[in-house]
């Protein structure tokens, strides 16, 4: 491997993007089609082989890393959809978390940039200080401030970034005040096994719902739930942004949270957390003291989804509504591209009495979202998501099923803006709903 160890503006010396997994793609272009940035932008150095050329030249000492070449690496959203297309197995996932770190750490951003970037990664990450801001949020929604501010377009004048993350806030409800889950709940039934859950950061705060009906149905399957009180955020943000050093020690409190809990498996109900909690052992693989704690960890991770079709059903299900009721499901990227879950959510879904299953045009391809994408390329990240929301829409469903958090409230925002009023749910609440025989308004 070629290195560009005193190249001024090159790729430091510290997990530089390995050339062998470089060399390993042959420029056939087949990811092009499926690259959301590319389809969006139309440049070469805005898809997954341009991104490939340019990392190539950089080791090579033929480009430098600078301003110009980091922003077609910012370009990227990540969703890992070029690896699920490659057919010669192209490992640009790797390339691409090995890149990010480079970027934070040699190219200096711009001031604004920077202060968007410090908002996120300083707040987004840490349940206890979004906590601290619910009663304002409550108070700007409630009071019709939010209105107002959204009528003048008052942000959007300020900072279109900041306009962007204003309009994906979620609704704060009293739901969202809730943090009384006890450490232990017992299975229902005789205990088939002791499974731990992990809360995620925006997840409990402003999707409580979701992770209460996740315990339920697994308590209801036979599911002892072990939920402890120091697990903090997954990592996923930063890791996804090239934080390195936030991300290692999230995983690290993380992984120390669930140390002797003695949990058969790990369950999330989020997709991104989810890839990022299996990919421990690559976050921490230079860490002597975590890196096996780290693979043990990842290796008892599974998504919520793919456990309860691993382990099967014991619950009864009833139907959520008295006619057939049509659902959409949306593949989430970092499940269906990076952890490879597309069968077992809709598995799920057609188990519930009287639902009828719908396949969008364009099904993976990404909504925008992509973690906080959507908050730092704002004009990339609109256009996929009114493009995902009509492939939704066109089906005709009268319900969309998310399994993630920022898929939904990039979904939610599109319905919005497009004046389309259609029910959004996660997998888990409406298998609760089947199982407590709750239905549908």
């Amino acid at each position: 491997m070629q290195v560009n160890e005193g190249f001024v503006k090159g790729f430091d010396g510290k997990n530089a993007p390995k050339q062998e997994l470089i060399d390993t793609c042959v420029h056939c272009g087949f990811c092009l089609s499926t690259c959301p940035s590319y389809r969006v932008i139309g440049k070469e150095m805005d898809s997954p082989r341009g991104r490939i050329y340019l990392m190539n030249a950089i080791n090579q000492g033929e480009a430098t890393l600078d301003q110009v070449t980091s922003q077609h690496f910012d370009s990227c959203l990540g969703c890992l959809a070029c690896v699920s297309t490659c057919p010669s197995g192209v490992q640009y996932d790797k390339l691409l978390a090995d890149v990010r770190p480079q970027v934070e750490r040699n190219q200096e951003r711009g001031l604004s940039d920077r202060l968007i970037r410090f908002l996120i990664f300083n707040l987004f990450p840490y349940p206890k200080r979004l906590n601290y801001l619910l009663p304002s949020l409550w108070f700007y929604q409630v009071f019709g401030v939010q209105k107002l501010v959204r009528k003048l377009g008052i942000i959007e004048k300020i900072s279109p970034r900041l306009a962007a993350m204003e309009s994906i806030l979620p609704q704060v409800t009293d739901d969202s005040f809730k943090d009384n889950l006890p450490d232990l709940i017992p299975a229902k039934g005789q205990k088939r096994y002791r499974v731990g859950v992990i809360l995620g950061c925006v997840q409990r705060l402003f999707f409580n719902p979701v992770n209460e009906a996740t315990i339920r149905v697994l308590t209801a399957n036979s599911c002892e739930v072990v939920i402890p009180k120091t697990q903090g955020c997954c990592a996923a943000l930063p890791a996804h942004q090239g934080q390195e050093n936030q991300a290692q020690l999230l995983a690290k409190q993380m992984i120390d949270s669930f140390e002797n809990t003695n949990v058969d498996y790990v369950i999330i109900n989020a997709a991104g957390c989810g890839h990022t909690l299996k990919e421990y052992g690559h976050i921490l693989k230079d860490d002597s003291e975590y890196k096996q704690k780290a693979q043990a960890f990842s290796n008892k991770v599974r998504d919520v989804q793919e456990f309860l079709i691993q382990v099967g059903l014991t619950a009864e299900l009833s139907p959520v509504t008295d006619k057939q009721l049509t659902v959409v499901y949306q593949d989430a990227c970092h499940l269906l591209h990076g952890q490879k879950i597309s069968l077992q959510p809709r598995q799920l879904l057609q188990k519930i009495p009287n639902i009828k299953l719908k396949e969008p045009i364009d099904a993976a391809l990404c909504c925008g979202s992509a973690g906080v994408y959507n908050m730092l390329q704002p004009e990339v990240a609109n256009e996929l998501g009114q493009q995902k929301v009509t492939n939704l829409l066109n089906t005709g469903a009268e319900l969309i099923a998310s399994s993630n958090p920022g898929c939904s409230l990039q979904i939610k925002k599109h319905l919005n803006l497009q004046g389309k009023d259609i029910m959004l749910m996660h997998p888990m609440e409406l298998l609760d709903f089947s199982i407590r025989g709750i239905k549908l308004n």
